[in-house]
């Protein structure tokens, strides 16, 4: 199954955590779990888009907050050969299959299983701000065979969750979004909310 997306869709990117974008493309995560952002606006953190690219966003602590290898060692990131330090690389595409919010502490434990951050991170996100609750969308991705490289630029920084993408920089990223392999989620799927 290719990604269904129509020659007029404006690109768009979703900023998430580099291990996270790793997890997802292992098939270990298929939900992805939001508070959001300083930069939100008054209404918080909202699923805008139903597609969009992942934003690899990096930051030292990540490894210390979702769980470890099989082996019991850290996650850690693989820098990609051959990019210049302001390169961007957005090789991963994802479309929702469900998305909503759960505000009650036993159903988000019931979603361990389908993402690697641990409970503590889990647990703060979740009671942080005026409401507890959580932001959640069951996933299917794509990988691209090579990603999509663009310069990194001011409108990418910020503590904010969406962010439109320059459709006509970094080469012919519909091709490659055509030829994408789609990822087989092996920790499976959150039945009950989709």
């Amino acid at each position: 199954m290719q990604p269904s997306v129509s020659p007029d869709w404006r690109p768009v990117a979703f900023k998430e955590w580099q291990l996270i974008s790793d997890a997802i493309v292992s098939g270990e995560q298929s939900v992805i779990l939001r508070k959001g952002g300083i930069s939100e606006g008054k209404a918080g953190f909202q699923w805008i888009h139903g597609q969009f690219f992942l934003f690899p966003s990096l930051f030292h602590e990540q490894p210390a907050q979702v769980t470890p290898l099989p082996d019991g060692s850290l996650r850690s990131f693989v820098p990609r050969e051959g990019m210049a330090e302001d390169d961007v690389a957005f090789s991963v595409y994802i479309e929702t299959l469900a998305m909503g919010r759960i505000t009650n502490w036993e159903e988000v434990l019931r979603l361990a299983p389908y993402h690697i951050w641990l409970e503590q991170i889990v647990r703060e996100r979740f009671e942080w701000g005026d409401e507890p609750g959580l932001s959640w969308a069951a996933v299917r991705a794509w990988e691209l065979r090579e990603p999509w490289i663009l310069k990194d630029r001011a409108t990418f920084g910020g503590c904010r969750s969406w962010f439109g993408l320059p459709s006509d920089e970094g080469g012919e990223w519909r091709a490659e979004l055509a030829a994408a392999r789609q990822i087989t989620p092996r920790c499976g799927l959150p039945d009950w909310l989709i």
